[in-house]
């Protein structure tokens, strides 16, 4: 039976109470999520700081062995490059910067020479433009004082988190919103399955739980299968035979723009699991913050229906 997707009656109301929600957990809680990201990535950057020579030597050797310090040299210059920027000034391969950004290692086939010399281009351009009003020690012959590298460190740190703002906000309120589904779940018996124990989604024993759990399907007609991440899997305490878990995305958004760019993932994912498992998979939504008429009603033409944070307590009208 439907929970909420067939009662657009309520969906204003609802929505009101989910962004008030949402602000209310911003105001108190957001800052000091970014707050201790950007205290952790201040220690990354004064390590990136030691390993070259305080941004006055860049050698090819460290970026070989630790390919991860890129985000920072770029974020340490005038203007701070992007990805596309540094590439086209240094010259180098799109590939073997994009595995640095996002794989934190080089590429494995390619050879040593030709690496070193890209890697030796990147380094080049760095210490050429980097900003002199963050590393104020530059072109003086007096070393950095302490206070100087921990503020330039900062300053750093403050750009790169910048540029990721939105996903370390998302991440601390999926956590938090994972944490709720657990004492909800744990307050009427149902117990977490370990993590890396290998538990299938389908053979998951009744009252059991689990987070980020990988189920495969199938692509391409079948012919090929992949894993895809579920947030929440959930196996009723009363369960009949060989029924499937109920699933549940937690979602989470701060404006309303961005919930219409994402709500055709959860029509996609949903399509995938239906094709490989049939008509009984159950697959539905955690929702928090900004979610409009519109993409609640997307979602509900889709079959998807979901559970609103502020009132956790319909998870029990799904069967759990």
């Amino acid at each position: 039976m439907p929970v909420n997707l067939d009662k657009p009656q309520q969906w204003k109301n609802d929505i009101i109470k989910s962004v008030d929600m949402y602000n209310d957990w911003f105001m108190k809680f957001a800052p000091q999520a970014f707050r201790s990201t950007r205290i952790q990535t201040t220690k990354d950057v004064e390590a990136t700081l030691r390993l070259t020579a305080n941004i006055t030597n860049i050698q090819p050797e460290n970026l070989r062995k630790h390919p991860e310090i890129l985000p920072t040299l770029r974020m340490s210059t005038c203007p701070p490059l992007a990805v596309d920027r540094l590439i086209g000034l240094a010259g180098v391969s799109t590939n073997l910067v994009k595995c640095m950004e996002l794989d934190k290692k080089l590429p494995v086939r390619a050879p040593v020479a030709e690496i070193d010399l890209q890697l030796a281009n990147i380094a080049a351009i760095v210490e050429r433009m980097a900003d002199p009003d963050i590393f104020v020690w530059l072109g003086r012959k007096e070393p950095p004082t302490q206070t100087e590298i921990h503020r330039a460190a900062t300053i750093v740190a403050d750009r790169l988190c910048g540029a990721v703002a939105n996903p370390i906000i998302r991440n601390a309120q999926e956590k938090r919103q994972l944490a709720a589904i657990k004492t909800w779940l744990g307050e009427r018996g149902y117990k977490q399955l370990p993590s890396g124990e290998g538990a299938r989604f389908d053979a998951m024993p009744a009252g059991t739980f689990s987070f980020r759990m990988n189920v495969p399907i199938k692509l391409e007609g079948g012919v090929r299968s992949v894993n895809i991440p579920i947030d929440a899997v959930i196996m009723p305490l009363k369960t009949r035979g060989r029924d499937f878990p109920v699933f549940f995305e937690a979602k989470s958004a701060g404006d309303f723009t961005n919930t219409n760019k994402r709500r055709k993932e959860e029509a996609a994912k949903m399509m995938q699991l239906r094709s490989t498992y049939g008509d009984k998979i159950r697959f539905n939504l955690f929702l928090c913050g900004y979610f409009d008429t519109g993409y609640l009603g997307y979602e509900a033409a889709e079959g998807i229906d979901w559970v609103w944070e502020h009132r956790i307590d319909d998870l029990a009208l799904f069967g759990i």
